[in-house]
């Protein structure tokens, strides 16, 4: 038996997120289609998380297991030509036994891309959220630095996720801003059920006038979800890197 790792990206914009369904098509369902269908073998992929449905990813890492003789960095090639368009692996090599994509992780980056315009636009709708009022983009900087280090971040999860501690540690918390596109990213340790979209929430209510950017320190130490700011739209969040 061989454990071969991968890394993809993913356009999520036609996927009910990436855990397998039985019902809608997921990132994982047609990974495993498209590997099992290459090694004639029913194949699991283990993915280094859940991502929700409309959710995009740069660096996402998985791993499956196979009695395949296939070269581990020829798995790439080959996989992908059995992937829709929208799904490709950009490596593969063979890992060791105990390598796993979801427990051996020290640690994810994410990105949220806002733009900022009052005027809709159709083209790349798909990979950011507009934002029509204009928000101040330096109260959001100062607000962020609130959310770095060791925190309980209960108020900032949604129900459906099942961990045993909401305590996370962010480590990072940066802005790029170029013309009308404000992209925000964030890393960690893990995060909790839909945390990165409601801490942009957040702070684009900052960015709105309607929370100063001391509020935030309160509403982390508070832990009440109804504080924090609305789950933004899946469609700004990436996941750009996962750490081990």
């Amino acid at each position: 038996m061989r454990n071969i790792k991968i890394i993809l990206e993913y356009d999520g914009s036609n996927y009910f997120g990436w855990q397998r369904q039985k019902h809608g098509a997921t990132v994982q369902n047609k990974l495993e289609e498209a590997i099992g269908s290459l090694t004639k073998e029913k194949i699991e992929v283990i993915g280094c998380s859940r991502t929700d449905s409309g959710v995009h990813a740069k660096g996402y890492v998985a791993n499956f297991i196979t009695n395949s003789t296939i070269p581990g960095e020829k798995f790439k090639d080959a996989i992908n030509t059995r992937l829709p368009e929208d799904i490709l692996i950009t490596f593969s090599e063979e890992v060791s036994d105990d390598f796993h994509a979801r427990y051996s992780s020290k640690g994810k980056m994410y990105s949220y891309t806002i733009r900022n315009n009052s005027m809709p636009t159709v083209i790349g709708r798909n990979y950011f959220y507009n934002v029509k009022e204009e928000l101040d983009v330096e109260a959001m900087i100062n607000g962020a630095k609130y959310f770095i280090g060791t925190h309980d971040f209960k108020a900032f999860q949604n129900k459906g996720g099942s961990v045993k501690t909401s305590v996370r540690t962010i480590t990072q918390l940066d802005f790029d801003i170029k013309d009308d596109i404000i992209k925000i990213y964030v890393s960690g340790d893990g995060f909790l059920y839909n945390m990165v979209r409601i801490i942009v929430g957040t702070l684009i209510l900052v960015g709105r006038n309607k929370l100063k950017p001391c509020d935030v320190e309160k509403i982390i130490s508070d832990g009440i979800r109804q504080k924090a700011g609305k789950c933004s739209p899946a469609s700004g969040l990436c996941l750009e890197k996962v750490f081990y």
